[in-house]
């Protein structure tokens, strides 16, 4: 299979799953509003928000590093700074999910 088709069907399946969550999530985010900082934690570390959270974070980071790539595949001539960006992004898309995962794990102890 083509690397641009991969990358489309990818695009696709992560956009699918992306929307459930993000509506999931604005819902709660509407709700925040009106409480305060110790019920806003205990959304994020009981169970069923915590792994529907941790979701959302991985595939949005994960549509969006297919998203800009796809833009430096358009937009950036040189296949050097392209191919650099790309691993930059890549990498940062991989660090941040996880410094964030850490972050609300680590709330819950």
């Amino acid at each position: 299979m083509i690397n641009a088709t991969k990358k489309w069907i990818f695009l696709k399946i992560s956009s699918a799953i992306l929307v459930p969550l993000m509506i999931w999530f604005l819902l709660n985010l509407v709700s925040f509003y009106d409480k305060n900082y110790d019920e806003v934690l205990l959304f994020f570390v009981s169970q069923p928000s915590k792994l529907l959270f941790s979701l959302f974070i991985v595939f949005a980071y994960f549509y969006s590093a297919l998203s800009i790539s796809e833009v430096f595949e358009d937009y950036i001539e040189s296949e050097k700074i392209k191919n650099v960006a790309n691993k930059l992004l890549y990498l940062f898309a991989i660090i941040i999910p996880i410094l964030t995962l850490l972050l609300l794990f680590k709330l819950s102890l």
